[in-house]
C-alpha cells in the first residue's frame, strides 16, 4: 500500500531555510502529483506546494511563491519543499499527500487520497 513519510521538520528563525523531505513508497512513484499542505490548531489544511512528479510542472500557493521550491527525485521516490525566506507564519504541522495522475493545478486537499503524518515546523 502507499505511504509517505515526512522528514526535516525543525525550528528556525525568522529568515531562514528548512528542506523538508517525502519518501514514497509502496507503488510506482512516477505518474502522481504530490503535494504538501500545512495546518495550524482550527483552521483549514492547506495548499502549499505540488509537483506532477512525471512532468515535474510545479503549484504554488500565493503566501509561498519565490520562497518555497518544490522538487522531485524520481530515482529515490522522494519530492522535497525546500523553504527559504521563513516567516512566523510559516509555522505549522507540514504533511506530505499524493494523488494518482497529473496535478493540473494546487488542488484542496479533498483531491488526495493518501498522507503522511505530518512534520513540525515552527518559526520564530
Amino acid at each position: 500500500h502507499v505511504q509517505l513519510v515526512e522528514s526535516g521538520g525543525g525550528s528556525v528563525q525568522a529568515g531562514g531555510s528548512l528542506r523538508l523531505s517525502c519518501a514514497v513508497a509502496g507503488f510506482t512513484f512516477s505518474g502522481n502529483c504530490t503535494g504538501w499542505f500545512r495546518q495550524v490548531p482550527e483552521e483549514e489544511r492547506e495548499a502549499v506546494a505540488a509537483i506532477s512528479t512525471t512532468t515535474g510542472t510545479t503549484y504554488y500557493a500565493d503566501s509561498v511563491k519565490g520562497r518555497f521550491t518544490i522538487s522531485r527525485d524520481n530515482a529515490k521516490n522522494m519530492v522535497n519543499l525546500q523553504m527559504s525566506r521563513l516567516k512566523p507564519e510559516d509555522t505549522a504541522m507540514y504533511y506530505c499527500a499524493l494523488r494518482f495522475g497529473y496535478c493540473g493545478k494546487l488542488r484542496s486537499k479533498a483531491d488526495f487520497p493518501y498522507w503522511g503524518q505530518g512534520t513540525q515546523v515552527t518559526v520564530s
